[in-house]
């Protein structure tokens, strides 16, 4: 939970026999049930999903900064579902000690996180994608929007989706921040110093969700999926997929 004011910062698809004009498809196998996952039920793309916040209803009763000395112009918005915000990234490389993410590469570098894992270790930020949410203030408390840890997001950067968790809390005026792992998945350059993107993050995050464990990042792929599928087709949410 670097504070940015001091830095700039299918499985298994079903799959078709082959057929011919009198002979159906081949039905699925016995053992698959509900939670055969198919790739035209659940790929979500960047558009897809841009197209749903296209339009800002603000939640927050303020806005936020990018870094400290830039102008606070960063609303949070609300959505059906979900909540969501166009931003920076910065990254956040707090938690367990790693190759890339340890004090001689992060000079801001924090050896906790506001979350911690099942194990009652601070999260894995080379290794777990989180994204990090400003602590509740007069602006936005993210806990009264059913935003927790744990919570799963998607996060959308130059055509690319990954999933990833609310795993830190930052300063409680500046937002745009996720952690080395989510960075790296996006193809944004994920180093502590020089590393982020100036623009272009958007961050969708849904409503009462949770990861338990918050360190299972499959899980929080295939929650996000099924999550970002109902909230593109304006479905009601299968709480199966909440990812609890």
């Amino acid at each position: 939970m670097r504070f940015q004011s001091l830095t700039l910062v299918a499985a298994g698809a079903a799959l078709l026999a082959p057929t011919t004009p009198n002979a159906p498809p081949t039905p699925p196998a016995a053992d698959e049930g509900p939670e055969v996952r198919r790739e035209a039920d659940i790929d979500v793309s960047a558009a897809d999903l841009l197209s749903k916040v296209r339009n800002c209803a603000p939640v927050s009763q303020g806005r936020y900064r990018s870094d400290g000395r830039a102008p606070a112009k960063i609303p949070i918005c609300g959505a059906k579902g979900a909540v969501f915000w166009k931003a920076d990234m910065d990254i956040d490389c707090d938690g367990q000690a790693t190759g890339h993410c340890n004090r001689r590469a992060d000079p801001y570098f924090s050896a906790a996180t506001a979350y911690q894992q099942s194990d009652g270790r601070h999260l894995n930020a080379e290794r777990l994608p989180y994204i990090v949410v400003p602590t509740p203030s007069g602006i936005w408390d993210h806990e009264a929007d059913g935003i927790h840890g744990g919570a799963v997001a998607a996060v959308v950067y130059r055509g690319r989706v990954r999933y990833a968790v609310v795993g830190d809390v930052g300063p409680q005026d500046i937002i745009g921040e996720a952690s080395y792992a989510t960075a790296k998945a996006l193809g944004i350059p994920p180093d502590p110093r020089s590393g982020g993107t100036a623009s272009g993050v958007t961050y969708i995050v849904f409503k009462d969700t949770r990861v338990t464990p918050i360190e299972d990042a499959a899980a929080a792929t295939r929650a996000g999926e099924r999550l970002a599928r109902q909230f593109v087709d304006g479905e009601p949410r299968d709480e199966s997929y909440g990812g609890r």
